[in-house]
């Protein structure tokens, strides 16, 4: 704890710095999984990317000390040797414990626990004046800051440390697939799957309107009589969304659905390779055959870090349309199926999400006044890339948005956000987040809509609304996507030198 002391103490003493010179900041976390870019100066940034220790482990009270830049897989390798896991496990290895509270992360066994920052009990703060308080849930006078930093992206405060809940962890998950022909069947499953109290994990993947599969794990020590456990992080496995697909094709009968044994820390993190399916967009974007063979060749650079650093340096992450939504089951059906119209954009992921609310537990995410979210909803995440017309893109973005609103749900805000401001604040609570950056000395830290909204560079509104028709494939568009490729392969080379150069993450007392 001393070297954390000392570096909480030298973040106070800037943040203050800036606090009494009146100047705006950001934060700089060393790594993002937002789609969103992450502007960096050397004059007006707070560095917090040292932060990336596991400090304790306690076996009495089942709860962990966790620095905000710690990945899942460095906090799963740290709390399976003790017996636990948390027990919301985001399921790409390097979101970090702040990201996954300061964002929305709902996973599959959220249909239980909620989101990521429902299971953090207490968090450690750097106020916007460079105090440094403990907001817990078992503190009344601190624990409404506690709620508003849940989901609301860093802009109440720095969180310097996480107390999280444990769960008792166990060798293996039996994941049974249920195969599905409909987005209808698809939903009925899941709701009946939610009311097993034996069911740990919960999700499902829509390939089309008329064929899925929705997937129920449980944790458990026994294998399979006879059956070899299967994994998924070497090269030699098989991507998971295409593994699930030709179970699909090769177990038809619902009445005996296909189960298997995975390795835990291989479930958990059963969609890094290819980064759920994305990595099939790579395949295409750069005009190359996914098979076994190249998947096999290729596989170091279809890592989710890997993936993620480069859509973020080709430049690409702006084109990209990738979307978790949170929509009340009894309006995802039309969802989905205006998704299928407007996009065609298939898998799509169904996780569902509940959203406690206890003790005021509302966290930035589940909206305001306008938009009363149920207690349970399907996060469907709609991954892709969008046109490279930027009038289209918008065009295209903006219309999501107010599908969703007609819908009665709501977008995960790690993704770009497209809202006017009259909007943003007609979704959310401004009030309790206004009041509370008062109460908590927020002011020198950029909002929540100034941090999320999408900057247009002057796109005219009239056009940007009323831009429709198709792209036009001429000259100026084979030249758009030669140069989209030659960024793509920069993207690629840096990622390349993040690979060799990296660094790593330990336990440290």
């Amino acid at each position: 704890m001393e070297a954390h002391n000392a570096a909480v103490e030298r973040i106070s003493a800037t943040v203050r710095a800036f606090h009494v010179a009146k100047a705006p900041f950001r934060i700089y976390h060393g790594s993002t999984l937002s789609t969103r870019p992450s502007p960096r100066t050397k004059s007006n940034t707070v560095d917090i990317s040292q932060l990336n220790h596991v400090l304790s482990i306690n076996e009495k009270t089942s709860t962990a000390l966790v620095e905000p830049n710690v990945p899942m897989d460095a906090l799963i390798a740290a709390t399976m040797p003790h017996g636990f896991l948390p027990p919301v496990v985001m399921e790409l290895p390097n979101i970090t414990t702040g990201g996954g509270f300061a964002g929305t992360s709902g996973e599959s066994s959220s249909y239980r626990y909620g989101t990521f920052d429902c299971t953090v009990k207490s968090i450690e703060v750097v106020l916007g004046n460079g105090d440094v308080i403990t907001a817990s849930v078992d503190d009344p006078e601190t624990r409404d800051l506690l709620f508003g930093c849940a989901n609301a992206c860093g802009t109440l405060g720095i969180v310097t440390l996480l107390e999280l809940e444990l769960i008792k962890s166990k060798d293996y998950v039996e994941l049974t697939y249920h195969p599905v022909n409909s987005a209808s069947e698809a939903l009925q499953k899941l709701q009946a799957f939610e009311k097993d109290p034996t069911i740990d994990y919960i999700d499902g993947i829509l390939y089309s309107l008329t064929s899925g599969v929705i997937m129920t794990g449980q944790l458990t020590n026994s294998r399979i009589s006879g059956k070899e456990p299967q994994t998924f992080e070497k090269a030699s496995d098989p991507w998971f969304y295409l593994h699930a697909q030709s179970i699909l094709k090769s177990h038809t009968d619902p009445a005996t659905p296909y189960k298997e044994t995975i390795p835990t820390p291989s479930y958990l993190f059963r969609y890094d390779r290819s980064v759920f399916w994305s990595g099939q967009l790579a395949f295409d974007y750069f005009l190359t055959p996914c098979n076994a063979l190249t998947r096999w060749l290729l596989d170091p650079f279809m890592r989710t870090r890997v993936v993620n650093h480069a859509l973020h340096r080709s430049g690409l992450a702006s084109r990209g349309i990738i979307q978790d939504l949170g929509i009340p089951y009894d309006t995802s059906e039309a969802f989905i199926t205006y998704i299928s119209k407007t996009l065609d954009f298939w898998p799509l992921w169904l996780c569902p999400v509940c959203t406690p609310q206890p003790l005021g537990r509302a966290s930035f995410s589940m909206g305001g006044q306008s938009v009363a979210l149920p207690d349970v909803v399907l996060d469907i995440g709609v991954w892709g890339m969008g046109p490279e017309n930027e009038l289209q893109f918008i065009k295209l973005n903006r219309d999501i948005e107010k599908k969703i609103r007609d819908l009665g749900g709501v977008k995960c805000l790690y993704a770009h956000a497209y809202y006017t401001e009259e909007e943003f604040w007609d979704i959310y609570d401004e009030k309790r987040y206004m009041d509370l950056r008062r109460k908590w000395e927020a002011g020198t830290l950029p909002s929540v809509f100034d941090k999320v909204k999408v900057d247009l560079k002057g796109v005219d509104a009239t056009v940007k609304e009323s831009y429709v028709g198709p792209e036009a494939w001429t000259k100026a568009g084979w030249l758009l996507a030669v140069k989209g490729r030659v960024w793509g392969v920069y993207g690629v080379l840096s990622a390349v030198k993040m690979m060799l150069f990296g660094g790593n993450f330990l336990l440290k007392e």
